[in-house]
């Protein structure tokens, strides 16, 4: 038996008969360009994101028991951008963004994530988010997938979003151009989103550079409860906004200053969601 079928059967102990037929169904509405051996240009293979998608479910709806709003904002198909904040030390945040873009949307939408360089030198998680469609950030592999017509999550923030101290909360950190640039050289629209819950998630009070580059990580976070370390994250509520999909018209290879313009006004965007989802939250938990 595979790690894979081991894991979705783990997965299935969580989650019932209705929820894995559920899961079923929206995988076989997916269309996806797989070669004679099940798999596509970038290693996703549609028999293997079931075991995503059944843990996704569980994390979305049971754990995190996350609120959706705007959902009908993510386009039915074409070339999208979401572009969201990125917070709790680990990526969870992403996990439940892509569960609610497959479940809670009239048709799925399989979001491929931008991941950080260092995760292709994770053993086994490494192999798992490439069947599962996420892949290494880089710009030529996000330009292909745009050009097959994919759905897109980037955190413009990066490592400095996911590893900033819990002091520092829902305060976004500086946005990367390069989502705008491919966005205007690709005319491709972008969905804003905004979350809350996963600053509180694992709540990091320092970090250990000297751990994190000994284990060539971006950082080693502390978090004040066992194990110590992020792995297990509390069980917050999860509240994520979707903004109207926004358009933007320009030169891709234009000065930083100018494309800078546009990145603002989607980080203003994001700014406002958090801004409006915090005040109407009553408590982390519920």
């Amino acid at each position: 038996m595979n790690t894979t079928t081991r894991l979705e059967r783990w997965i299935l102990r969580l989650v019932d008969q209705e929820i894995s037929t559920e899961v079923d169904q929206r995988i076989d509405e997916l269309e996806i360009n797989q070669n004679e051996f099940g798999f596509d240009s970038f290693g996703l293979s549609k028999d293997k994101i079931r075991s995503a998608m059944l843990l996704g479910h569980w994390m979305h709806r049971h754990y995190f028991r996350t609120e959706v709003y705007n959902a009908e904002h993510i386009p039915a198909q074409g070339r999208v951008f979401i572009v969201g904040n990125h917070s709790g030390q680990l990526p969870y945040d992403g996990a439940v963004v892509c569960a609610s873009a497959f479940f809670d949307t009239p048709s799925p939408r399989l979001l491929r994530s931008m991941a950080e360089r260092y995760i292709p030198t994770v053993p086994f998680v490494s192999y798992l988010l490439s069947r599962w469609g996420q892949t290494v950030g880089t710009p030529d592999n996000c330009r292909r997938l745009l050009g097959a017509e994919e759905a897109i999550l980037v955190f413009p923030e990066g490592v400095q979003g996911i590893t900033k101290p819990y002091s520092k909360r829902y305060q976004l950190q500086e946005f990367g151009n390069g989502f705008m640039r491919l966005a205007l050289e690709t005319n491709t629209p972008i969905v804003p989103v905004a979350i809350i819950g996963a600053e509180e998630q694992a709540p990091g009070a320092i970090n250990i550079p000297k751990i994190a580059k000994w284990i060539d990580a971006p950082a080693f976070p502390i978090v004040p409860y066992p194990p110590f370390v992020p792995l297990i994250p509390l069980p917050v509520k999860y509240r994520i906004y979707f903004g109207r999909p926004m358009i933007f018209e320009g030169n891709h290879d234009d000065y930083d200053e100018v494309i800078s313009e546009f990145t603002d006004q989607v980080k203003a965007n994001i700014e406002n969601m958090l801004h409006q989802g915090l005040q109407e939250r009553t408590h982390v938990f519920w």
